[in-house]
């Protein structure tokens, strides 16, 4: 099992990082991708890659970050090429959920991203909140250049998963598959193909079902895993083959 999607750095993940990692392997997690969200948090994670050799990372801003937190195309490219275990872009993203004043500096972070991640040949972590239409434009507009795109912690509707399989995107289900209200999420879901999709915790947020409240941590994608399989009518080793296997053929291929 891969979990594509943590934040290590992240409280109370990082000060219990020995245990987090042991109750990780004890499901079978064999990587875990902890995803950077601000040049701070890329400080930490460059450090915690190499705590075990099955952590590895990525370098990025999360739109909520964008405003304060300034980064050249340059500034990706060589933290990237600095670290062998800093395998991806991200998370970067348009995220209009809160508010709106910031549009124009989370478009030009989303494209400095996009840009650093084309010219590196790195798959691009993208996160999208109630911003489908920019994100697809803006997304399209590089097409020819064949980004690797994942979308980390899909709640898109269907019709926005259908545009953006024209770009050969990939998707990442997270725990939220498990909740009683996400009926449309996991309709779509089920509607995508099996060698598109990939499985993420967003630890320590969005705990699944049965610990929906609780402080999240990578072992719980077992339980994400298991819905999934549910929902793609196959066995949950198979799903976990599935899902692994699309992870390492996006990020290592």
């Amino acid at each position: 099992m891969i979990d594509s999607h943590c934040h290590l750095d992240h409280e109370p993940l990082l000060s219990d990082l020995s245990n987090v990692l042991k109750r990780s392997k004890d499901v079978g997690i064999k990587k875990l991708l902890t995803i950077s969200t601000s040049l701070e948090s890329f400080s930490r994670i460059k450090d915690i890659v190499n705590r075990d050799e099955i952590i590895y990372g990525t370098v990025g801003i999360h739109p909520h970050e964008s405003s304060t937190n300034i980064i050249t195309k340059n500034e990706i490219i060589k933290s990237l090429k600095e670290n062998t275990k800093i395998i991806g872009i991200g998370e970067t993203g348009l995220d209009y959920y809160y508010n709106n004043s910031d549009k124009e500096k989370q478009i030009n972070s989303f494209k400095t991203h996009i840009e650093a991640a084309i010219e590196c040949d790195v798959p691009i972590i993208v996160h999208s909140r109630n911003a489908e239409d920019d994100t697809f434009k803006i997304l399209s507009e590089y097409k020819e250049d064949n980004p690797k795109i994942l979308m980390h912690c899909f709640t898109g509707s269907k019709k926005f998963s259908e545009k953006l399989l024209t770009l050969n995107s990939y998707f990442s289900a997270s725990g939220i598959i498990t909740f009683k209200n996400s009926i449309d999420l996991q309709e779509t879901f089920k509607s995508l193909p099996i060698d598109k999709i990939l499985i993420e915790t967003d630890s320590p947020y969005l705990a699944p079902v049965p610990n929906r409240g609780k402080k999240n941590e990578p072992s719980f994608i077992d339980f994400t895993a298991e819905k999934l399989a549910q929902i793609k009518d196959v066995s949950k080793s198979d799903l976990i083959e599935f899902t692994s296997n699309n992870f390492n053929k996006l990020f290592f291929n």
